[in-house]
């Protein structure tokens, strides 16, 4: 057997109808070499870097590989300073710098995401890459422009029906189906309402129905079952993240690690606490205490820095209690093993149609 639906094989220049997810603190030059190099996308998350540190990146990835493979980055736009409200963030967190003898009145780190610009736009015209992937929209007009420019494919995330329609007008090759499910930040941009959102099975058809280009589905799809009904209701591809966070070339913390291998008993949410933004992943004990959305949170991507302290306190002793513990709804699914041997094994089992049981 083969996959008919040829249609982001041939747009990407790849074997296997699966994109690694680029994951901001998850995502190594390590695993996106690995994925592309055995016939699927990987991506990197370029939103977690410097453009220097984006460039050096990019030459590990090139350096390892010679097959296609994606950079993403983030468009959103940072916030204006609210003395005020980041001062009652940090007036909330009090009580947890108490219980751990923290300095409280120490100013707190500063947190952010650097949104994409003309200083990441110049790495992308250097580096060329096959695909540039966004979140949260899409960039300005004239850097994207500049983008297409070097003939990458231009993708992006939608959450919502309108969203899919907005990203096709603006000239994207593919559009993701960016499902309830998924871990991590939410791709919305459009509508920050959170009631708008859909499952991936719900958003996929009619997303799929809405746009002329390719869609690929993400969002709670952990193994070829997930796979195979994404490509039945339409999709062209699927984009994995959660299932990547189990691979030995994750760079994520032993804590974040550990959490994920205990998904099973435990249940994800999306929060807005750790960096401003709804994003999904595993309850712990800041987001049960404050609130999984807490009106006191201060924008994207400032929130994180009052938590600094706290996360790097507990985290040294083994707890994940006042971290990102980023996962998508099918964490339970996952299986450690490389990330290049993941993606062709998925592959080959999206490619095996389910056992026949005998009455």
């Amino acid at each position: 057997m083969t996959f008919t639906d040829r249609r982001i094989l041939d747009l990407f220049g790849i074997e296997l109808p699966i994109i690694q997810a680029p994951m901001a603190g998850g995502t190594t030059p390590e695993m996106v070499a690995a994925v592309s190099q055995a016939g699927g996308l990987g991506s990197l998350a370029c939103a977690q870097y410097t453009p220097q540190q984006a460039r050096d990146a990019v030459g590990k990835v090139k350096g390892a590989t010679s097959r296609p493979f994606n950079m993403n980055f983030f468009c959103h736009a940072n916030p204006e300073p609210d003395p005020a409200r980041a001062a009652a963030w940090h007036q909330a967190l009090k009580r947890y710098y108490t219980e751990f003898g923290l300095d409280h009145s120490a100013p707190p780190p500063v947190s952010g995401r650097a949104p994409f610009d003309a200083a990441f736009c110049a790495v992308v015209e250097e580096a060329r890459p096959v695909v540039c992937s966004f979140h949260f929209g899409l960039p300005e007009q004239s850097l994207l422009e500049r983008v297409r420019r070097t003939g990458a494919r231009i993708i992006s995330s939608a959450t919502t029906i309108a969203e899919a329609r907005w990203l096709e007008e603006r000239g994207c090759d593919a559009i993701i189906a960016m499902g309830l499910e998924a871990g991590g930040h939410r791709g919305n941009f459009l509508s920050e309402d959170m009631t708008t959102q859909l499952g991936t099975f719900a958003l996929l058809p009619q997303v799929v129905d809405a746009v002329r280009v390719p869609v690929i589905a993400a969002g709670g799809i952990g193994d070829a079952r997930g796979i195979r009904a994404a490509l039945v209701l339409g999709a062209s591809a699927v984009q994995m993240g959660t299932a990547y966070l189990f691979t030995p070339e994750a760079g994520i913390p032993a804590v974040h690690r550990e959490a994920l291998r205990r998904a099973g008993r435990h249940h994800t949410a999306l929060t807005n606490i750790f960096t401003g933004r709804p994003a999904r992943g595993i309850l712990n004990r800041a987001m049960r205490e404050l609130g999984a959305i807490s009106p006191l949170a201060p924008a994207f991507p400032t929130a994180g820095g009052s938590l600094s302290p706290l996360r790097g306190h507990t985290e040294a002793l083994g707890l994940g209690d006042f971290m990102s513990l980023w996962a998508g709804q099918a964490a339970a699914l996952g299986r450690e093993l490389p990330a290049g041997e993941l993606t062709r094994t998925l592959a080959e089992e999206a490619l095996t149609p389910p056992s026949v049981q005998e009455p």
